[in-house]
């Protein structure tokens, strides 16, 4: 993360200062803006003014653990403070006019809900304006950087290959008669990612028939399920090079264990696939004619689909999520979103998002994931592979 631009964020914002607040580790916007591994016990408040160096304030038991810390290129002013008088008194001399939290007003913005009600109460009874830090954390924390770009593209083929072996290992067990489970092709495909040297930090999905119409099924060795002739497979597969500093790779394919696939689950799997092609569209038209774009209005675009074609009671998620650096799958920037929340962050450059929609029944459910990256010369440009026809088992 680099000082000057954060600040240039903050005078644009109209911000005079941003504070990270964090307790024990539960503000995930520290350790991005001051990398490293560590045990925080105490409360941590660091204070990025528009002007001048940042401050961090911490306890003096976890002080040593920001020894020569810097944001970016610029070095940290470590103050320590001891004891609740002391944090008071800091906070009331380093902040000042209207300030930027990880907070959301009305919980708009779940993801960005990270500081707790009363730490916000604390800094306005200072007489200072706390307003939502959701475009700052977009536009710094969010940015990939080209290592990460790099690393996450070699995630994804690997991860590419990885489902296609996926998918030709239960074909294999099929065609010769032995039984195999659905856990069983999970762990398949996380020997396979051991192998290659990816990390990854649960799943994956591998969700047959009536599984695949729940969105976060889990593969259970304790309630196994054979995978027989027949079978509509649905695998969601995520890893990355290893790092808190890369991206992961985060895709959905279906497959299909049969002859003739039913009628209905032919036409959900087409309207799916048009419903992500549609986000793309909107995505790629609306960089090229110079126009901003958000989240809420990508999720629209395939929403869109999926209902003029009459799956609308099929649908229970939005179309997609950030894609960024940290320890979660699940990004920090710009969500997909006009159903769980109203996402309104715009689209921006060195940032990435997977496009994901689906349908989900009793019977069946189909989902196809790719992701995207938002090149500052070519605008979204997907890094994944792209399905458009049914894998045959």
């Amino acid at each position: 993360m680099n000082l000057a631009e954060i600040q240039r964020a903050l005078r644009e914002e109209k911000l005079d200062a941003w504070v990270i607040w964090d307790f024990r580790g539960s503000n995930p916007i520290l350790p991005r803006l001051l990398p490293g591994k560590r045990h925080l016990t105490r409360r941590v408040v660091l204070v990025i003014p528009s002007t001048g160096q940042a401050h961090l304030a911490v306890s003096p038991l976890d002080a040593n653990q920001f020894q020569g810390v810097m944001l970016g290129d610029a070095p940290v002013a470590v103050e320590e403070y001891s004891g609740w008088r002391a944090l008071h008194a800091w906070l009331g001399a380093n902040l000042a006019g209207r300030v930027a939290m990880e907070y959301s007003p009305g919980n708009a913005l779940p993801v960005m809900s990270q500081v707790d009600a009363g730490s916000v109460e604390l800094v306005r009874s200072l007489g200072v304006e706390v307003v939502s830090s959701a475009n700052l954390v977009q536009a710094s924390a969010a940015r990939w950087g080209g290592a990460a770009l790099a690393n996450h593209r070699k995630a994804s083929d690997m991860v590419d290959e990885v489902k296609n072996e996926a998918f030709a290992h239960i074909g294999k067990a099929l065609a010769a008669g032995s039984i195999i489970h659905e856990h069983d092709a999970a762990r398949f495909i996380r020997d396979r990612f051991k192998a290659l040297g990816l990390e990854w930090p649960d799943g994956p999905i591998v969700a047959t028939n009536g599984h695949a119409g729940d969105p976060h099924f889990e593969p259970s060795e304790r309630v196994p399920t054979v995978i027989r002739r027949g079978d509509l497979i649905l695998i969601d597969l995520w890893a990355r090079v290893p790092g808190d500093e890369n991206v992961h790779a985060d895709v959905t394919w279906m497959g299909f264990a049969g002859d003739t696939i039913p009628e209905q689950v032919q036409k959900a799997f087409e309207t799916v696939i048009a419903a992500r092609d549609a986000a793309l569209a909107l995505a790629q038209e609306r960089w090229k004619a110079s126009q901003g774009v958000q989240g809420w209005e990508l999720d629209d675009a395939a929403m869109g689909v999926l209902k003029s074609r009459g799956f609308e009671n099929g649908i229970k998620h939005r179309t997609g999520h950030s894609l960024s650096q940290g320890p979660l799958v699940h990004g920090l920037g710009m969500n997909l979103d006009n159903l769980e929340t109203h996402d309104t962050r715009p689209m921006l450059t060195d940032t990435g998002f997977t496009i994901e929609p689906g349908v989900y029944f009793p019977e069946f459910g189909i989902r196809s994931e790719i992701n995207v990256y938002v090149d500052a010369a070519q605008g979204p440009v997907v890094t994944s592979r792209i399905q458009r026809e049914w894998i045959r088992v």
